[in-house]
Formats: structure tokens, sequence, C-alpha cells
């Protein structure tokens, strides 16, 4: 399976984003991803999901240590001892011991970065998580962030696709050795698939755009991605993208449509984004 090493995590290059999945449904899918192949699966305490992902990790059957599992503190819960006692809760919910991957799920305006990396690491040396990162942090708040803790971050986790330049947290991150995990990998679909960057080399493999755009990040160094479906069979899909590998011409060309700069995950409490 091919991986992305980053300061010490082993992460799956595909994932299965759980965002919006809920109930039962999140079970299944869950299950039905892990038994297809998958071992990565990222959740949040914000998801209010974190019962039904850890219900799915038990119906898959696949060992709790062969899977790679992320979760996310949100922001309002992020100084001392408040982050700790939400990992905790999430470990309870979950079902599990550790996390192989806590992040702080978008940076605060008012709770100081030392405070909430402090709090982090002290996430990390009671064993509460194996890794330890950041998500929706600029490339300035990753030399922040990496300068202030204690252990090495893994990777920031934020919205990266196509149609929107990250090359700046790429940079970040590559030099800090943390992996850059893509949230919103497809861009939310059909603009993005149906671009002849995308849908030419889709017909040329016999791929779907998604699995087009999916090789796209997991070709690129320290990439990986976590793409969301509520559809089982294009779960078991958007895994399938390791038997073929897109030209440099035709990285590049997709690579290109980043100039349009069309960001989706854009709140009042965002932080200021890296611009060009």
């Amino acid at each position: 399976m091919h991986r992305v090493s980053a300061n010490g995590a082993n992460i799956p290059a595909i994932g299965l984003g759980t965002w919006t999945l809920k109930d039962e449904v999140a079970t299944e899918l869950v299950a039905g991803a892990l038994k297809s192949g998958y071992r990565h699966v990222d959740t949040a305490a914000m998801y209010e999901n974190e019962e039904a992902v850890g219900a799915g990790l038990r119906a898959s059957g696949v060992p709790r240590d062969e899977v790679f599992l992320t979760s996310k503190v949100w922001p309002t819960d992020i100084a001392e001892g408040d982050l700790q006692r939400s990992v905790e809760a999430s470990l309870k919910r979950l079902g599990t011991d550790y996390l192989d991957l806590a992040l702080i799920h978008w940076p605060s305006k008012s709770i100081p970065l030392a405070e909430s990396i402090n709090a982090l690491n002290d996430v990390r040396d009671r064993g509460l998580a194996r890794n330890i990162g950041v998500s929706n942090f600029t490339s300035v708040l990753i030399e922040e962030a990496t300068a202030l803790s204690k252990h090495p971050l893994a990777c920031n986790q934020v919205e990266h696709h196509p149609f929107l330049n990250q090359d700046r947290v790429k940079a970040a991150c590559a030099k800090q050795a943390m992996a850059l995990v893509s949230y919103c990998p497809l861009a939310r679909g059909s603009e993005l698939f149906e671009a002849p960057e995308v849908a030419g080399p889709a017909q040329s493999y016999g791929k779907t755009p998604a699995q087009i755009v999916l090789r796209w990040h997991v070709q690129q160094e320290g990439v990986v991605a976590i793409p969301r479906s509520s559809n089982a069979d294009r779960i078991r899909q958007n895994f399938e993208v390791f038997d073929f590998a897109l030209t440099s011409e035709e990285m590049s060309s997709i690579s290109a449509l980043r100039s349009r700069n069309y960001r989706i995950c854009d709140f009042e409490f965002s932080p200021e984004w890296d611009r060009d």
C-alpha cells in the first residue's frame, strides 16, 4: 500500500473522509471501506459520528493496529485541559485506546497557539495519540506551530484540489517534513470532472475523473487524500488509483487549474489564507 512517511507517521495515501456521514450509514461505509482495502479513516469531534465510525472499525474485522485513525479537536476546545479532555472523549466514543493522529481542527483567534500546541504535545506524551498535527493552518501558522512544538508535527490537513493554489502551504509542509492531507480533494465534483485536463486522461486510462484527480494527489510528494462519499461503489473506486500513473505533462496540466483559486471551505473563523 502506498504510504506517506512524515515525521514518524506512516500515513496511507488514500483515506476515508467521514464528514456528514452519520449513524448506521457511517458504520456500514467505514466497515465496507476497510474490507475493500482502506487502512486510513478520518473523523472529528465536530462530525458527531465517532461512535458510528468506531462501530465500523469493529464491524470490519480489521485489527485496530492495522488502521490509521485520525480525529480532530474543535477550536473552541483547544485550551490547556480542554484539548486533552476532548481527545479523551473522542477515544471513548470511538472505543479505542489511542489515535494514530490527533489534530487541531482549526486555529483559534482567541486561544494562544503556544497553549494549544503544548496541550497537543501532552496528548502525545500521555499516549492518547501516536502522532500529532494541525488542520487549516496557513504557511505562517505552520512555521509558528512547528517552532512551538516539542514533538514534530506529522501533517497539516487542508482543503486541496486542482482548483485551489496551495503551493505556499505545500512548501511550508515540505520544509518541516510534514504531510499535506487533502480534504475536499475532488472539489466536490462535476465542474472539475468536466475539465479537459481531467476528462481526457480519464478516457485514456479507462478511469473515472475522480480516480484521475485522486491519482494527481497521491502522485505528489508528501500528499495524502481523504475523499468522502456516501456511495459504497464510489468509495471502492476512490481506492483504485494505484494501478496506473499520470505522465508529467498530465500532472502539470491538472496542476495549472489552480489559477482559478476556488475555495470551498471559508468561514468567519478561518485564518487569513495564503495569497499569491
